[in-house]
């Protein structure tokens, strides 16, 4: 998934997309997407609740 962020993907990025994408459950989606918050990968966007959504941290130097 994170190489599909770093090609390009467009729209917002939400758990359901994610566990569509990766075809795998909404709690194992959630799961990953707090794992890659901890370390800093993703940052999360405006919003909250049921409408999160995540983005690649700008920070990092990703090429």
């Amino acid at each position: 998934m994170l190489v599909r962020l770093l090609d390009g993907f467009v729209g917002k990025l939400t758990t359901g997309k994610w566990a569509k994408i990766e075809n795998c459950s909404s709690d194992t989606a959630l799961r990953d997407i707090t794992d890659l918050l901890e370390r800093r990968i993703l940052v999360k966007q405006s919003g909250g609740g049921r409408s999160s959504n995540y983005a690649l941290n700008a920070d990092l130097p990703f090429e």
